[in-house]
């Protein structure tokens, strides 16, 4: 797999070793892809697990934002009232957030089942989308609750896959395909070293304004373009180990706006593009199955630059990460039309020139 590092680009920032969201100790990502031609399938659901199961859920503490609300991610409403969620993270197409939603409290259910079962507990998972209609035929339904049960159960560590993979598997940014991707970085506070790790579902923006690192790629590769305006939304889910208030989380989650915005696009009216960020640390209990007394550690905020700087980065290099993992797709609506992988030769070469 081809990724934007590979092809001399130079992002700043120290990346983990897997440079990807996984690289947040106890961070899994997985896949179901769904791509059937004669049925005009290309679609998919996208599964992030914030860490090992124990049995019995633990809340993960969050935040989120809405740069442009074109869009839905579900369980936000919670989100912004408690801080924290539950369970895993999925991303779909438009049209198949029921069905996910249905799949990840199933697999919630099947997985807690004794807290479900001894308590009046409810589920209400985190399901993101954006459309894939151009490439799928989105109106068939194609994604059911097995799919993202299948998602789900497949999350692993280490690498990731990218471009037409699960929830990715239809989309397109800057009118290239494109679809997943991801990137990480490791900074320190103080005398602790922490990673902050993205995912991306890139789905957005037009060929002009498409931007690397300042050059103008967009206007350089204008071959292919078929849009004539923004049509699309994007999903970035922000992971780290560094202990955050909930304050912090919103305002981490808020970065993602800055660094889709490197790319070049304004968000547009048109584009759902909502955030997520999530930390993995201070692990415990339930609030209602805790005692009255809650101690939590929490980084100061005046000293969160580095870490807001990392998820700008991570994020910046994600959404290149998935175009650069793109290849050429034919359309299902308009029909006739082909989607362009970005050629990774030019790109090469506009950063080899200087």
């Amino acid at each position: 797999m081809t990724r934007a590092r590979d092809l001399g680009l130079p992002f700043p920032g120290t990346p983990g070793p897997f440079n990807a969201i996984t690289d947040v100790a106890g961070v899994r990502v997985g896949f179901c892809t769904l791509t059937d031609p004669a049925k005009k399938m290309r679609t998919g659901v996208t599964a992030i697990l914030p860490r090992p199961d124990h049995g019995r859920p633990q809340p993960v503490w969050a935040g989120h934002a809405v740069l442009n609300g074109n869009g839905e991610m579900t369980g936000t409403h919670w989100i912004d009232d408690a801080g924290y969620f539950i369970g895993p993270v999925l991303i779909t197409n438009t049209h198949g957030i029921g069905a996910a939603h249905h799949g990840a409290v199933r697999w919630m259910m099947e997985t807690y089942a004794d807290y479900f079962t001894d308590t009046h507990a409810w589920a209400m998972p985190v399901v993101a989308e954006t459309y894939d209609g151009v490439l799928n035929d989105i109106n068939a339904l194609h994604v059911t609750a097995d799919h993202a049960v299948e998602a789900i159960r497949g999350a692993q560590g280490g690498p990731v896959a990218e471009g037409s993979v699960g929830g990715g598997n239809g989309m397109i940014a800057y009118e290239f395909k494109a679809g997943t991707g991801t990137s990480s970085r490791q900074v320190n506070v103080g005398d602790a070293g922490y990673t902050v790790g993205a995912l991306v579902q890139a789905n957005h923006g037009q060929r002009a304004w498409f931007q690397v690192l300042g050059k103008p790629v967009g206007a350089l590769m204008p071959e292919g373009a078929f849009r004539r305006k923004e049509q699309g939304s994007i999903i970035v889910v922000i992971a780290t180990d560094a202990p955050l208030s909930r304050t912090s989380l919103r305002h981490l989650a808020r970065r993602a706006g800055v660094g889709i915005g490197r790319g070049g696009t304004p968000g547009g009216n048109s584009s759902g593009d909502i955030f997520l960020a999530f930390s993995t640390a201070n692990p415990g209990p339930m609030p209602q199955e805790a005692g009255p007394l809650v101690n939590r550690a929490e980084l100061n905020n005046e000293l969160l630059d580095p870490i807001y700087l990392a998820a700008v980065e991570a994020v910046e290099e994600a959404v290149v990460n998935a175009i650069v993992a793109g290849e050429d797709v034919a359309a299902v609506k308009p029909a006739g039309v082909v989607v362009p992988g970005i050629d990774r030769d030019r790109l090469r070469d506009l950063f080899a020139q200087g």
